[in-house]
């Protein structure tokens, strides 16, 4: 696989710049408590942004594979950093069908983990010493 990213940045640490793939384009800046102009995506949350997709691409994937009848699925994530870790923390959330049965609950639930240990970019950030927790929650509709 192969992503091409091109970046252009204009006025020094207080400018931003633009950062453009093939469908992302974004403004990016140095954050304000760094000395930069705060006017746009820092570093950080683009990471907890790709880790963030990965996450739900893959969950996404499993629901499917597995025929559950599910209504709607949302992920929120955190990045949490301080002198010695950083952390992201994904907070699934799965609404099945009132129809779902007891065993699909139940694969619902262990979807959770699975899709962290098949997310690739939430596998290389672990190798890197980032600290990745899953906080699913499952309702009914």
């Amino acid at each position: 696989m192969k992503t091409n990213v091109k970046i252009v940045w204009n006025n020094g640490v207080k400018g931003d710049g633009s950062l453009k793939t093939e469908f992302l384009n974004t403004k990016i800046a140095i954050p304000a408590e760094f000395g930069g102009s705060g006017d746009g995506s820092s570093p950080k949350e683009i990471l907890v942004a790709s880790a963030t997709a990965c996450y739900t691409s893959v969950l996404v994937s499993m629901i499917e594979s597995r025929g559950l009848p599910v209504v709607d699925v949302a992920v929120d994530s955190e990045g949490l950093s301080s002198d010695d870790e950083f952390k992201i923390i994904h907070r699934p959330r799965i609404v099945l069908s009132e129809k779902a049965t007891e065993k699909q609950t139940q694969s619902a639930n262990r979807i959770f983990a699975a899709a962290d240990r098949g997310c690739t970019v939430g596998n290389l950030l672990k190798k890197a010493d980032v600290k990745i927790e899953v906080r699913g929650e499952i309702f009914t509709k």
